[in-house]
């Protein structure tokens, strides 16, 4: 019979683990996990022999005579810098779980409107499992009331599998080529965090794991994702979205300091940089900040005065060219000045038309 005490806690736990079909276990492993949540509600830890147990009742001496499959896993040793063999185990995948909770009418609504939305990205596995889980949940209308757009690239499973991984928390290797290189193709093992959207194209932001830093890579370049369920998970340290907060796009570089942009629209494009704000922070002036503005730039006429908080990158620099002479760096002169040289760049490259 099993230690009782904070039993029904590891029940819950070890259930949640064996039914997981992207990950594999071994007793160290499902040990170490349930005492890292027994430690974070402030109780003892438990030893590998007791988990032993408490598998032995789901499986043979308890109620619920869930049925088990045992194998062996390969699994690099950093330890020991060589493969070592792992007995893993988890329920069969026709096994029901203990904690097989009866859904509610409000949860069978939402759970239905998630789906049909993300029903609407090709890339996402077993959408027809997924299309008949919606029906059956009983909700009958099927207008598509949420329309976005997409790359045709979405329409591979590539978005799909990349999504099931980091929801699951699996490692990942992915086949990847450059722009520069296409033919060249690249193996990465990656612990995966985020899809990021950006200007109609999915970027991953994953942590590659022979380099050790966090990088992204499009998925328009990625050729196959193969999951790698032995390998241990790494998770990010902290929020992952955070760090993109202080940039537009999804170009990160390490010590960029965050810039305080300031910058002039003319009445042409002012309601659509307010309405459509560059990034976040974006704010715009009025009173006696506005006033102070137009008498130290007595030459722009009209217009709104903004500014944007973030680091430089390849993305800002691109947003603040695209509306031509409708947006008007003003500080700092290094972002002015970058903002000044692709101008001419394209000035020159439109003389050579002329020629």
């Amino acid at each position: 019979m099993p230690n009782t005490k904070h039993f029904l806690t590891r029940l819950r736990l070890l259930d949640e683990m064996l039914s997981d079909r992207h990950h594999f276990y071994t007793l160290d492993e499902l040990t170490e996990n349930v005492n890292d949540e027994l430690r974070a509600m402030g109780c003892e830890e438990v030893t590998r022999r007791c988990i032993e147990k408490d598998i032995h009742f789901i499986e043979i001496d308890g109620p619920f005579r869930i049925p088990f499959e045992r194998s062996s896993a390969s699994v690099f040793s950093e330890e020991k810098q060589k493969d070592v063999v792992n007995r893993i185990l988890r329920y069969t995948s026709d096994a029901i779980p203990i904690f097989n909770k009866e859904m509610s009418k409000d949860e069978k609504y939402l759970l239905s409107e998630a789906m049909s939305l993300l029903g609407q990205f090709d890339g996402l596995p077993e959408l027809e499992g997924l299309e008949r889980l919606r029906s059956s949940l009983g909700k009958s209308d099927s207008r598509q009331i949420i329309s976005l757009s997409k790359n045709p690239l979405e329409g591979e499973s590539t978005l799909g599998e990349l999504y099931t991984a980091i929801s699951n928390r699996q490692v990942v290797e992915i086949t990847y080529h450059t722009f520069d290189d296409p033919a060249t193709k690249l193996k990465i093992m990656l612990y995966p965090y985020l899809l990021k959207e950006y200007n109609r194209r999915w970027f991953l932001m994953a942590m590659d794991v022979a380099a050790g830093e966090l990088r992204n890579y499009g998925l328009d370049r990625i050729d196959k994702v193969k999951p790698l369920p032995a390998q241990k998970y790494v998770p990010y340290n902290g929020d992952i979205n955070e760090r993109y907060e202080d940039i537009i796009g999804v170009t990160y570089y390490e010590g960029n300091p965050v810039e305080h942009i300031l910058f002039w629209v003319s009445d042409k494009s002012k309601c659509y940089v307010q309405t459509k704000p560059l990034h976040e922070s974006q704010k715009k002036y009025s009173g006696s900040k506005e006033m102070a503005l137009r008498a130290e730039y007595p030459q722009l006429e009209g217009g709104f005065f903004f500014s944007i908080d973030c680091m430089n990158n390849y993305e800002l620099i691109r947003e603040l060219t695209a509306f031509g002479a409708d947006l008007i760096v003003l500080s700092p002169d290094n972002i002015r000045n970058e903002v000044m040289e692709r101008v001419e760049q394209m000035h020159q490259a439109y003389q050579k038309l002329r020629t």
